[in-house]
């Protein structure tokens, strides 16, 4: 039975497993978890998805890890109806610039959101795993926030046209699309730029986020500003090219010149050449490398990816191949920490919990959630995107907002519209052990890949008042009671919070 008690309880097992939680998987990559090594099936769905489930690791299991990948990277291929079913309810998230236009008053916030909570439903419940991870990926790095003055808009037709349709392409394809999109000319001013008053922040942010990183000069930012001027929006809020904006002459930036007449194609050729700049090779293979292997990645790594991004010509594929099936890959247990919202999605996902049957009020409750941890989708002011490293993530106030949510997802309290298992102990440990400390144990392995410190199961068992060593019967009056706060408390632990 539930009491303010077992709440007190259930928070200070919380803390006691916490005390080592966040530091720990903050600098996790001070050695691998022990338990977690001996999977690699496990280490791989780990990064490349949102969590694993028991079907995608049967799944990867029966295909083995090369099978895995070919099938996750060709995603069109895979049955994603059940995904698809509920983004219907979303109609904007992906919605066309005269879509949105005609749906909604200007600037309503209103498609934001949609596709806020569609990013959701696609982390959470889609097939096509690897490619969700991989578009987050070209959110976060080429990033326009949402909400962002000026995209209310353009924002949802930026992630069809641009991210999603180019994910697993070439980059060089990427980033054409993304300097040709009003989205993101209005987030960085390019739209608003003229030959008598060249904006500068497109051509900056090109350079030092989106490509080749700090290495250019001033000047050459004042080139490349000029070089992008006419690239616009029109009345109707769609790309145009205008050149009767356009700041001519030759120019030259980073070792790119070119005779800038006006038209488009001295701002097409310089993409290209940034796209192919040994810098952006680096600089991307870092990225790639510190998203999915460690928050320091081996310079070993980071050469190699480089190297097969320039002599495939910016594919995207051959890279994550070669990242994935790499030794230093392999070898990379415990390197990461799942950010906030990484850790809710995983959740929903290892629970096995449901879309809700009709409507997207969990949707909102699960997007306000990561509101208050900082981690909404596609919610982060600047245009660097979230941070990617364990420590940004580290706090005591962060960490008490990810229990809270373990709490309330495996007791259903909130949001209480998604869909559950019957019984959610009996869908986790079908067979239940003979002892309190073996459910623990049967919990933690199901939920995070290994069994939890004696002193973390110790601290666990507490909420219920039990030791390892007390006797579990199917009869037990007490277990219905305390069962959502033990799998709570299995996921608060720091195995869990490791991406």
């Amino acid at each position: 039975m539930t009491t303010r008690r077992t709440l007190i309880a259930a928070a200070g097992a919380a803390t006691a497993v916490a005390t080592i939680g966040p530091a720990e998987a903050a600098h996790a990559a001070t050695g691998p978890v022990p338990g977690l090594e001996a999977d690699p099936i496990a280490h791989l769905l780990r990064r490349a998805t949102f969590g694993p489930t028991p079907a995608a690791l049967a799944e990867a299991r029966r295909l083995g890890l090369d099978g895995w990948l070919n099938r996750q990277l060709d995603p069109a291929a895979i049955d994603d109806s059940r995904a698809a079913a509920v983004l219907t309810r979303l109609p904007l998230a992906g919605a066309s610039i005269p879509a949105v236009r005609s749906a909604l008053k200007a600037n309503s916030y209103a498609a934001f959101g949609q596709l806020g909570r569609a990013a959701i439903v696609r982390a959470a419940w889609s097939d096509r795993q690897l490619y969700e991870v991989v578009v987050q990926f070209w959110a976060n790095h080429l990033h326009v926030a949402a909400p962002s003055g000026g995209t209310w808009d353009s924002r949802p037709d930026y992630d069809a046209q641009v991210l999603r349709r180019y994910a697993l392409g070439t980059y060089a394809d990427l980033l054409k699309a993304s300097m040709r999109h009003p989205a993101m000319l209005t987030y960085l001013d390019n739209r608003t730029s003229t030959k008598t008053r060249p904006n500068e922040n497109y051509a900056r942010e090109l350079m030092e986020l989106h490509t080749v990183g700090l290495i250019y000069s001033e000047e050459d930012v004042r080139q490349a500003a000029r070089l992008l001027t006419g690239m616009t929006v029109d009345k109707d809020g769609g790309y145009v090219y205008d050149p009767s904006r356009h700041a001519g002459g030759p120019v030259k930036a980073l070792g790119f010149g070119h005779a800038n007449p006006a038209d488009e194609s001295g701002p097409l050729a310089f993409c290209d050449y940034l796209a192919r700049h040994p810098a952006t090779a680096q600089r991307l293979a870092r990225k790639l490398c510190v998203r999915f292997v460690a928050d320091v990645p081996p310079e070993s790594l980071v050469a190699r990816l480089a190297q097969i991004y320039l002599d495939n010509d910016t594919a995207i594929v051959p890279v994550l191949r070669a990242l994935f099936t790499s030794a230093e890959f392999a070898g990379a247990f415990g390197g990461k920490t799942r950010t906030p919202f990484e850790d809710m999605i995983a959740t929903v996902r290892t629970l096995g919990l449901g879309p809700e049957t009709a409507g997207v009020k969990a949707l909102d409750a699960l997007y306000n959630a990561m509101v208050d941890a900082g981690n909404a989708p596609l919610r982060w002011d600047t245009p660097d995107g979230f941070p990617d490293l364990g420590a940004a993530w580290a706090s005591a106030s962060g960490f008490l907002l990810r229990c809270n949510l373990h709490l309330n997802l495996a007791t259903g309290w909130y949001p209480s519209q998604l869909t559950r298992p019957a019984d959610l102990l009996r869908s986790l440990v079908p067979s239940l052990p003979t002892t309190y400390g073996g459910l623990v144990d049967a919990l933690a392995t199901r939920l995070t890949g290994t069994k939890l410190p004696a002193e973390h199961t110790a601290a666990v068992l507490s909420v219920a008042g039990k030791l390892p060593t007390s006797p579990l019967r199917d009869n037990d009056k007490s277990l219905a009671g305390s069962a959502p706060y033990l799998i709570a408390l299995v996921l608060d632990s720091p195995t869990f919070q490791l991406r």
